[in-house]
């Protein structure tokens, strides 16, 4: 089915020209290649590779940093960006995610001017891809016990440890390894061909499948020195570039609500039952529009988010509470968009159960509900819950 946006805010109509292009460029990549290319990846769990230069040459990559290649954008753009690719899959944002706002992210904000220049522009291009290492089997929403251990050696580090629910590990040319040096958590940028590192895809996913999840094993790594990112000082650190991360989340499961809205109304219009369509009846026409009613606010906290981001003003907290609320929205709508559909809804003719069980991990990855509301909760009455 074609798909319809749903904006009954006119939300999009506060958008500026550049915003709008950039909207409608990567919503035309969705129609065209993204879109068309899902379901035979899902069902084989395999990424669409052949889809990262068109990627590239759009600048999704890396799109909010400043020079470099790198396109530059504003949040606004940069959301809409993330809300189109989620549309077709949480499998292209997530990807897009790892490599923008986790590894490239992480060498803009902590590398020096050398690693910069070296790694971004290649990455913008899509000709080096990465991944952002930071959860261990043992230690996934309590990242600060982590194992893995750098040690100072003669000419560079020696890594030692493994990580664990790694996505693009499997695929990329550079990893960002966070590990223990002196006590201080900092992150090493990891060339995958140096002997001693490892990486295993985990194959029997039931969610994200057009994801590439890996496990990595570290055995005595050694990397240069100048592989250091100079700039991380502890897992506040890495925890900064989960921050945008998460911004790009807060957008993009919108989409994929949106996705699974727009293919429900039109099925409930289409499908008659007892005589006249499924849309017409009172409890089908509750459900939609209590959806409509909660994407409209997820959408108009995203861009409230993009806002803030803007101006200067968005604090962790904001992107806390945008994080695990949009998410549990997008979940909320998907489930029900697939009730909706009966036994139709339960193959891949249509998204929502697709995108339900890709957002059961977004819900759970770069930190759980839970955890959100607890970090929210520390900062509305100052008192620890998590520890």
């Amino acid at each position: 089915m074609a798909y319809q946006p749903i904006d009954l805010l006119d939300l999009d109509a506060q958008l500026t020209e550049e915003e709008r292009q950039v909207r409608d460029a990567v919503r035309s990549f969705v129609e065209r290649e993204a879109g068309p290319a899902v379901r035979d990846h899902f069902r084989e769990g395999t990424f669409p590779m052949h889809l990262v230069p068109p990627m590239a040459a759009l600048g999704i990559f890396g799109a909010p940093i400043e020079g470099y290649g790198c396109a530059g954008l504003g949040p606004i753009a940069h959301g809409l960006i993330n809300r189109e690719l989620e549309r077709a899959d949480s499998g292209f944002r997530s990807f897009t995610s790892v490599q923008s706002s986790l590894a490239m992210g992480a060498i803009h904000l902590h590398g020096s001017e050398e690693q910069r220049a070296r790694y971004l522009p290649e990455m913008a291009a899509g000709r080096i891809l990465g991944a952002f290492a930071l959860t261990e089997a043992e230690h996934g929403s309590d990242p600060a016990s982590m194992e893995t251990r750098a040690l100072k050696v003669s000419g560079g580090y020696e890594i030692t440890g493994s990580k664990h629910w790694i996505t693009n590990a499997g695929i990329a040319h550079v990893i960002i390894v966070w590990a223990k040096l002196d006590g201080t958590i900092r992150g090493f940028i990891v060339d995958t061909t140096l002997p001693g590192l490892h990486t295993h895809d985990i194959d029997n996913k039931l969610s994200m499948r057009m994801g590439v999840t890996s496990t990595i094993g570290l055995e005595g790594v050694v990397v240069p020195e100048e592989c250091l990112l100079p700039g991380t000082k502890g897992l506040g650190s890495a925890l900064a570039c989960l921050n945008t991360a998460r911004y790009g989340i807060i957008w993009g499961v919108t989409g994929a609500a949106s996705d699974c809205l727009s293919q429900t109304l039109e099925y409930t219009k289409a499908r008659h039952q007892f005589g006249k369509p499924l849309a017409s009846f009172q409890l089908v026409q509750a459900k939609l529009a209590d959806m409509a009613t909660a994407l409209s606010q997820a959408q108009l906290l995203a861009f409230q988010i993009g806002r803030l981001k803007e101006a200067g003003k968005l604090h962790w907290s904001h992107v806390s509470m945008a994080k695990y609320s949009n998410v549990r929205v997008a979940l909320d709508i998907a489930r029900t968009c697939r009730d909706l559909l009966g036994a139709a809804g339960i193959t891949d003719d249509f998204s929502p159960l697709r995108h339900a069980l890709n957002l059961e991990t977004v819900s759970t990855y770069e930190g759980t509900q839970h955890m959100h509301q607890l970090m929210l909760g520390r900062h509305l009455t100052g008192f620890d819950a998590i520890s």
